[in-house]
């Protein structure tokens, strides 16, 4: 007979203490249709939650020794908590997904399929969601904006309910990023990737702690980590710029002292040129200090995360 394979469910957690077991017991009930293939990890990483999310996962972890907890000393934010958890997974494969059970656990054999096709890489891609109208369209034009700037062709609609292959996992060890995009990162390293559509499930407990400034952070974050393009814009606006302003300065001087005339004394034309000017260094010294930011952590090279407790983990 041979050797089960295991397979390590990663599942990021932040203040979530009544989702937690109603997303194990899923998760645990869809993984019976694998069972005579694979054994199973269920590896949590806990965000320094405020409620009793860590003491519900003691109690669990109790009962189940294939639960895997790490607290984090701090709130780390949610994609070095998945990158702490891709590097915490022992298993052949990995899938990562929310506690929440928006990303439905039965899809996992499914997954699990196209994995044994070949492919290193399965992703979900939303084809609904059950959110209102507003966030269902910022979320697409975050999507569409960043895939347009990115030098990677990153898949539309797709977040980080996904299956890899321990070649990517291995991959995903030696990542030093400071602040981490991983759906692009993962996306980057190549290999067979393929995606699927599915109906993504609405949250039934708690409240999102996905808010809007999350998903713009986010987004610069994939924007920042994936293209130069924004730094190249601001160039070729400079130059752009320069080029008008020269053109206007002959001009002015021919007109003078050429053809004589006595331009009038414009007020509101050096009022726009100077606020045009203005807005326009600050608009693209942010976009400069941005990267100058993210270099200056890169630099720093912290660790990503602190691991304060865990269960279960040589960490």
């Amino acid at each position: 007979m041979d050797q089960k394979k295991l397979l390590s469910v990663l599942i990021p957690v932040f203040n979530e203490e009544q989702n937690i077991i109603p997303c194990y017991t899923a998760v645990v009930e869809a993984l019976k249709a694998v069972s005579d293939e694979f054994d199973f990890e269920i590896i949590f990483t806990d965000n320094h939650s405020k409620d009793k999310t860590f003491e519900v996962l003691q109690e669990l972890a109790k009962s189940d020794q294939r639960i895997k907890v790490a607290r984090f000393s701090k709130n780390f934010g949610f994609q070095k908590s998945i990158l702490c958890a891709y590097r915490l997974a022992k298993g052949d494969i990995a899938v990562q997904l929310d506690v929440d059970l928006q990303d439905s656990p039965s899809l996992i054999p499914m997954m699990i399929n196209y994995w044994k096709q070949g492919y290193q890489v399965v992703y979900g891609v939303r084809k609904q969601r059950k959110e209102s109208w507003f966030m269902n369209t910022q979320r697409k034009i975050f999507y569409r904006l960043i895939n347009y700037l990115s030098e990677d062709n990153l898949p539309l609609d797709a977040g980080d309910f996904r299956l890899v292959d321990r070649t990517v996992l291995n991959q995903l060890k030696t990542l030093n990023d400071a602040s981490p995009y991983l759906r692009g990162t993962i996306t980057s390293y190549g290999f067979n990737q393929i995606g699927f559509e599915y109906e993504r499930n609405k949250r039934e407990r708690g409240e999102t702690n996905f808010t809007f400034k999350s998903l713009i952070l986010l987004g610069l974050d994939g924007i920042m980590n994936h293209s130069v393009i924004p730094l190249r814009i601001a160039t070729v606006v400079g130059l752009i710029t320069s080029l008008i302003t020269t053109i206007l300065i002959g001009v002015y001087v021919a007109g003078k002292f050429l053809y004589g005339y006595e331009w009038p004394r414009g007020f509101t034309t050096l009022t726009v040129l100077i606020l045009l000017s203005i807005s326009m260094n600050a608009l693209f010294l942010g976009i400069i200090g941005e990267y100058i930011g993210r270099i200056f952590k890169q630099v720093k090279n912290n660790n990503p995360v602190i691991i304060e407790r865990s269960i279960g983990l040589n960490a």
